[in-house]
């Protein structure tokens, strides 16, 4: 499902893993999805909420980051990612993941009416196995998104 150059970008929310794996680690397996961000041809969705979450891990000691590479890590995926004000709530039910941590990344694909979730957790893709979101957006690991932008 990959676009063109003029076309509405695709809408995807990268759970914190994701964007761990992208602006601290910089995987070079995630590089096509560093490209895409990076060109517009998918646009990150992001909320305070699902922000403040990352903002506290890259604090974690064990990712040995600065407070100065905190604030610049958080700032390059800012710079990418369209906020959304929690205003803008839609009323689709959705399924409650199994970690309550997770169910703001449900919400927020649901709010932004993403097209993909991209993550790697377990109980999201779940959700995914049982097809409890194929109305919404689609739950694709971090593997399966690279897929789409090599399509």
């Amino acid at each position: 499902m990959p676009i063109s150059i003029g076309e509405t970008p695709l809408r995807v929310v990268l759970d914190t893993n994701v964007l761990l794996s992208l602006f601290v680690f910089a995987d070079s397996r995630l590089a096509a999805i560093s490209g895409v961000l990076e060109t517009g041809r998918w646009l990150a969705l992001t909320n305070e909420s699902c922000l403040a979450e990352y903002e506290r891990v890259l604090g974690y000691p064990e990712f040995h980051l600065s407070e100065v590479d905190q604030r610049r890590t958080l700032a390059a995926y800012q710079s990418i990612a369209k906020c959304l004000n929690d205003a803008t709530l839609r009323s689709q039910v959705l399924p409650i993941c199994r970690d309550p941590d997770d169910q703001k990344f449900l919400e927020l694909a649901r709010d932004g009416a993403a097209d993909y979730l991209v993550s790697a957790d377990r109980a999201l893709l779940k959700l995914a196995r049982h097809k409890r979101l194929d109305n919404l957006f689609r739950v694709v690991t971090p593997d399966a998104a690279v897929g789409l932008v090599n399509q």
